[in-house]
């Protein structure tokens, strides 16, 4: 059984794209969105929720976990490993490794949480494997509670991606890291303002390929020939009508989200 965490409901859509490609594995998903964001928050405390959300999945069967939050994959990985027996899987690697496959002048533009960025973490990944790499990296804290409260198409939100974005037009990325599981549900305003030739980089879907290559390359881990898609478990520690109104719209069907504390 896969399990997968994040602070709110960006990691919804990972956990699509796990359905997507793995529709035989059980599948339990917890949205921390009492919590969120993370991106705001200490490294102590990040870390601290991550534990707390990891044990949650494992008491319910989970047997490989997807950290499908980028604030939590930059400082809580290693203490996860540390504390937990199970595989660990972050969004951050499978994303740089898309990046710098796709990439054609070593110009790489990463937007995240201010902890995402802050920890350095996809710089550090990105000059370990090609230092000639420019990395450009900015903030976007604004972004997550926009998401959040459904704000995918208004008029503030577009006004907010162009002055976020306005510094990586200058640096001239052509590959730009959505380095929150949040922004891909902002692509649809992120490419024209950031031009049509520069590539995205949707951090969900490189972690879902990641995990499939895993599993395949782990035969211990079955798919269930029973098993599916709309069997798999949704618990969020707040739930409000904005919160199901984006999961519907991410799984694109109902989703029966299950309180919790």
């Amino acid at each position: 059984m896969i399990g997968i965490f994040d602070s709110g409901v960006g990691g919804m859509t990972v956990a699509r794209a796990v359905e997507l490609l793995l529709p035989r594995f059980p599948l339990l998903y917890l949205g921390d969105i009492a919590r969120s964001p993370y991106g705001t928050k200490s490294d102590r405390t990040i870390v601290e929720y991550s534990i707390e959300n990891t044990k949650f999945l494992i008491e319910r069967g989970a047997q490989v976990i997807v950290i499908a939050c980028n604030s939590a994959s930059s400082v809580a990985t290693d203490r996860l490993r540390q504390e937990f027996s199970i595989p660990i899987i972050e969004v951050i690697t499978p994303a740089v490794e898309q990046a710098l496959r796709q990439t054609r002048s070593c110009r790489i533009g990463v937007i995240g949480t201010k902890a995402t960025i802050r920890s350095n973490i996809y710089e550090r990944k990105i000059l370990a494997e090609r230092p000639e790499c420019r990395v450009v990296s900015t903030p976007c804290p604004l972004l997550v509670p926009l998401v959040e409260e459904g704000w995918t198409n208004k008029r503030e939100t577009k006004m907010i991606l162009r002055r976020y974005l306005h510094s990586l037009k200058e640096s001239q990325v052509d590959t730009l890291v959505l380095g929150c599981t949040h922004y891909p549900l902002l692509k649809h305003l992120i490419q024209p303002r950031i031009g049509k030739r520069v590539t995205l980089i949707d951090s969900s879907l490189a972690a879902a390929e990641y995990l499939r290559q895993y599993l395949q390359d782990n035969p211990d881990f079955t798919p269930s020939t029973q098993h599916e898609p709309g069997k798999n478990r949704y618990f969020v520690t707040d739930l409000t009508e904005s919160t199901r109104s984006m999961a519907e719209k991410i799984f694109a069907r109902p989703i029966d989200l299950q309180p919790v504390e």
